[in-house]
Formats: C-alpha cells, structure tokens, sequence
C-alpha cells in the first residue's frame, strides 16, 4: 500500500520538486493503471485500477500547487494549518492584503486592466518570496510551526490572486 501522494507518483518527500518531473511521472502512473487499459479485466482489478487513476489525479494536483503541496507536507508531519480558524497575520501582511483589495477594487471600477495585471504581478513575486521560504523552512530547517504560518500567507494570496484573475475577466468579457 502507498503511504502518500509523493511515494506514489516517484518523489521525494520535500517541497522543492521539478514540475516537469511531476509531469513526467504522473503521465507514466496515469498510463499503468488506466481503467481503458482494464477493461477486459475483473470487476475488482477494474475497481482498483479507478482507485488509482483517482488517486493519482489527487496527488497531482495537490503536489503541483505549492500551496497545496506545502499543506500536504504539514499534514505527512501531523501539522494542521488552521486556514479556516487562524486567521491572526502580521500587521505588515494585513495591511498590505487591505492594500490589495483597495487597488482591485479602484482597479475594476475604473475598467482598469492594466493596473489589475501589475497587482497580479505583484502577488506572484510575493507568493514566490513565501514559496521560497517555505523550501526554507519546510526542506531545509525543518521550521514546521513557522511553515505553517507561511501556507496561511500564501493561501491568503491565491485567494486575492483568484480575485484579480476573476476582476480581469469580468473586465475583459464586458469588452467583449
């Protein structure tokens, strides 16, 4: 039996993985267990060869978001991020998240694309600065407790980038 998402697509236990490897591997689990390539086989080896494709789709997409696959480590460590009810942030982050909000919402209201799109820009550099310390602190320091801190920022920002993402096209389709 596979004890997790990393073991069953052929990765190292870490938070830095290569995405094309990722990629590369999950094609090749993908193909093994199929169910098209099953479909003369028993009832039960079909059922287990759906299992597997499910759970191999499941270990994908968690392991190819760092957000996610950060939270998924946590987890392998018995570590809850507490996204849902530790909300406490520094002053510094919830001043630049208000800042943010305040910037898409100027930005959507005076149909400015442009300036949604720098903002988005904006984010990615922030999430990769958090993304780099949690391979800091998550394959390097083992910082557990302080990861966790750094998977509720990063989560914070997806949220606030999915916004933009959806302010932009909200933009572009009244353009349209």
């Amino acid at each position: 039996m596979l004890k997790n998402h990393f073991e069953l697509l052929g990765l190292p236990v870490q938070f830095a993985i290569d995405l094309a490897t990722l990629d590369q591997h999950y094609r090749k689990v993908q193909g093994e267990v199929h169910p098209d390539r099953f479909v003369s086989a028993s009832g039960s080896e079909r059922l287990q060869s759906m299992q597997l494709a499910t759970l191999a789709n499941e270990a994908y997409q968690t392991l190819k978001n760092p957000t996610s696959r950060a939270r998924y480590l946590l987890q392998l460590h018995g570590i809850d991020t507490q996204e849902d009810s530790n909300t406490a942030m520094p002053g510094d982050f919830l001043m630049l998240q208000m800042e943010w909000r305040e910037a898409i919402e100027e930005a959507a209201d005076s149909d400015d694309i442009e300036a949604l799109e720098r903002l988005l820009g904006e984010t990615r550099k922030n999430a990769r600065q958090l993304q780099q310390e949690l391979h800091c602190q998550l394959d390097e320091a083992n910082a557990l407790e302080q990861a966790s801190g750094t998977v509720r920022k990063l989560s914070f920002i997806d949220k606030v980038q999915s916004d933009i993402e959806h302010a932009i096209t909200k933009l572009e389709d009244r353009h349209t």
